[in-house]
């Protein structure tokens, strides 16, 4: 069985808010996001989507 998380562990683990999280599932580009009613539940392996708003993917440090 897949274990889920929150937005809201989802925000803190990958360091970008809540809202991003969740426009992030809404455009269905974390894998195996589902919906809940009002909440998204997030499989816990799941790996942080890249930025697509950035020309190159960098990571932050």
């Amino acid at each position: 069985m897949i274990d889920y998380i929150s937005v809201q562990q989802a925000a803190d683990k990958w360091r970008i808010s809540k809202r991003r999280i969740q426009k992030l599932c809404e455009e269905n580009r974390i894998d195996g996001a589902v919906r809940f009613g009002h909440a998204w539940a997030i499989p816990k392996d799941a790996p942080k989507p890249p930025d697509g708003r950035l020309r190159e993917n960098k990571v932050k440090k």
